[in-house]
């Protein structure tokens, strides 16, 4: 009862934004900010989310949906899973659709550095939600900079860290290279949720190091003034040994702290 009562809570968020968003807009003709919107469906070779290897051997489809105005966002995304992986001792069959996200966000510009605050809720198949805030700052320079902190305040406290960099390289008027790159910091305050491991057991102790980093290549290409397909591969790789052995033991497999992995994504925005 109180997981259905949180995800009502979250739809009612989401409702209300768009709600409010909607009474927002300006009149037809006007040349006030209009509303933008953004629908996109990825296909990908796995899920890898936070250095934590969430599928295994199976094609994944991340459907997502974005509106906004005035600086405000609220998203929708999911995640579903082609074939989901099982040990062979697993008697129930998990669901193909296994993630749900709602996001909302407001964010604006001061100058040469942007500032966003948000929040998610995670509607998760076989496991307890979660929630997070977070907050990120970036800045309008060379490889654009960005600091993303979030906090987990429901089922899996803890905070996450984020430090990104990314570059575009304009090929043609159509088609351009992105370069990105990324390492975290992960902090738990549950020594449950996120377990210090040594030798594949707990210690007994929270989590608290450096965790994973991230290098990704991507190629936007235009198709029209509406629509554009990105091929796109990534590394994920543990930074430190510990982080090694926490990302190796919840692996699909509890052998394996990198991934490589890519994929295609289209998406339609105005």
């Amino acid at each position: 009862m109180k997981r259905n009562l949180k995800k009502d809570i979250a739809v009612f968020l989401v409702l209300t934004f768009a709600i409010a968003t909607y009474g927002l807009m300006p009149a037809y003709g006007s040349e006030e900010e209009k509303p933008t919107a953004d629908f996109s469906v990825s296909a990908l070779s796995a899920y890898i989310w936070r250095g934590f290897e969430l599928s295994r051997d199976s094609i994944v489809i991340q459907p997502s949906m974005t509106v906004g105005y005035g600086g405000f966002s609220a998203s929708l995304w999911g995640n579903l899973d082609t074939d989901p992986y099982t040990s062979s001792d697993e008697e129930d069959e998990p669901s193909n659709w296994n993630e749900t996200d709602w996001t909302l966000a407001y964010g604006r510009q001061c100058g040469p550095v942007g500032v966003e605050l948000g929040y998610i809720y995670y509607a998760l198949d076989g496991v307890d939600d979660s929630q997070e805030l977070f907050v990120s700052l970036g800045l309008d320079t060379l490889l654009a900079p960005t600091l993303t902190v979030y906090k987990e305040f429901d089922h899996y406290p803890h905070w996450y860290i984020l430090f990104g960099v990314s570059h575009a390289f304009e090929m043609t008027e159509a088609v351009a290279l992105e370069l990105s790159g990324s390492a975290s910091y992960l902090a738990s305050d549950d020594k449950d949720a996120y377990p210090e491991i040594d030798d594949g057991e707990a210690t007994g102790d929270e989590f608290s190091d450096f965790h994973d980093g991230t290098i990704a290549v991507s190629l936007p290409i235009s198709v029209s003034e509406y629509v554009s397909v990105t091929p796109s591969i990534a590394y994920t790789f543990a930074l430190t040994g510990d982080a090694s052995d926490q990302m190796e033991a919840f692996s699909q497999k509890g052998d394996d702290d990198s991934y490589i992995y890519g994929g295609i994504t289209v998406s339609f925005a105005f």
